[in-house]
């Protein structure tokens, strides 16, 4: 694929020490950079035909000015910023090429983060998954669950839940606020085995809340998620949300997961932004904390090695047994759900992120609820 016709150069210079984030990363400037063996690649997004409210189409840069300027963090960069994305002649087309983007990326095994643009652009990000041949699982943070209508801005989840063909096996929302929310879209969820929680309850323990991202394929974060203090400039902003910590910590988790496998990060508006960027500054440190998380993984998939103890829980009814695994390296849970399907799409999904917690819950003879969620979607 020629990356240089669905991509505009970049013609930002902030920072060229050696210890900057600019200085270690390969830039679409004059030409396109090879982008063969890089293991994330950042996309600008300047798309916002899919809200109701008119944005800065420069707001992509912003972030990438203040991500330039931040220091180089662990690990041997292989990061390429392939610039900013061409929309298409209409909307339905920019999905489309994001689409073919995305897909060709992660086929080559480079994740694709995704900044700027509309929230319903992560349509785009998930049907690049299409082609993919396997069951993926969504997470998706936002103050909204945007299922509630046809529109682009308010029905791109729904969209994503009746797309075909059908190849979403769970689906996480993190951090919906209750009064904002439609208790119709909860009990569809529901329905459907799928997660969502409160922002309360992300707050009160967001350790509590890391094996929900790292079950996902796919991050897709609206910053309106944020508090209006820490995102001035996202396009639904409120009073309450996430911290900006809080927001970081999400991100380094989703980096740090295995299987994520593509990250977006949306509905950035540059001309709502406080003089100093503030917002513009939080994005950059969330695409930051990602690309550390990234460079920290301990390479958790071989559960059939020695880097893993096993713990048989009996529970004498049906299921009798689960079995749990610990990461010696990370000293993460799994569980493992019985499969009838062991050689087909679900096989991958098998095995389940979980915390202590499930663990001492079965010991005392209880199931835990995302071990029965995955069991009754097989």
């Amino acid at each position: 694929m020629d990356l240089k016709l669905f991509f505009d150069p970049i013609e930002i210079d902030v920072d060229q020490t050696p210890a900057s984030f600019q200085s270690s990363i390969y830039i679409n400037r004059l030409k396109m950079p090879d982008h063969e063996g890089m293991d994330i690649a950042l996309i600008g997004m300047t798309e916002y035909r899919g809200g109701t409210i008119k944005a800065d189409i420069k707001s992509a840069d912003e972030i990438r000015k203040q991500l330039y300027q931040l220091k180089k963090g662990f690990g041997d960069y292989g990061i390429v910023d392939l610039g900013n994305f061409r929309n298409g002649p209409e909307l339905a087309d920019t999905y489309l090429r994001l689409k073919e983007v995305c897909s060709y990326l992660m086929e080559k095994g480079i994740i694709p983060v995704i900044f700027g643009g509309s929230h319903d652009l992560d349509l785009g990000q998930y049907y690049a998954y299409e082609t993919s041949e396997k069951l993926v699982s969504v997470l998706n943070i936002d103050n909204q669950l945007d299922l509630e209508d046809e529109s682009p801005e308010r029905g791109h989840i729904g969209k994503i839940f009746k797309h075909s063909p059908n190849y979403l096996f769970s689906y996480y929302h993190l951090a919906f606020q209750s009064y904002l929310t439609n208790q119709k879209s909860i009990e569809l969820l529901e329905k459907l085995s799928f997660e969502a929680v409160r922002l309360g309850v992300v707050k009160e323990n967001i350790k509590d809340i890391e094996p929900m991202v790292r079950d996902a394929d796919m991050l897709s974060f609206d910053i309106s998620a944020l508090q209006a203090f820490y995102a001035p400039g996202a396009l639904n902003s409120k009073v309450y949300g996430l911290t900006g910590e809080e927001s970081c910590q999400l991100c380094w988790y989703a980096g740090q997961n295995e299987k994520m496998s593509s990250i977006g990060l949306y509905n950035y508006d540059a001309s709502k932004d406080s003089d100093d960027r503030k917002t513009a500054f939080v994005m950059s440190t969330m695409i930051w904390y990602f690309i550390e998380g990234y460079y920290h993984r301990k390479g958790d998939k071989n559960f059939k090695s020695n880097d893993y103890l096993m713990y048989e829980v009996h529970l004498g009814g049906d299921p009798d047994t689960i079995r749990f695994y610990k990461s010696k390296l990370s000293e993460r849970w799994w569980m493992e759900v019985p499969n009838p399907d062991a050689d087909g799409l679900f096989n991958r999904n098998r095995m389940i992120a979980c915390n202590y917690s499930d663990y001492d819950l079965a010991l005392k003879g209880e199931l835990p609820d995302r071990w029965m969620n995955f069991f009754n979607k097989v």
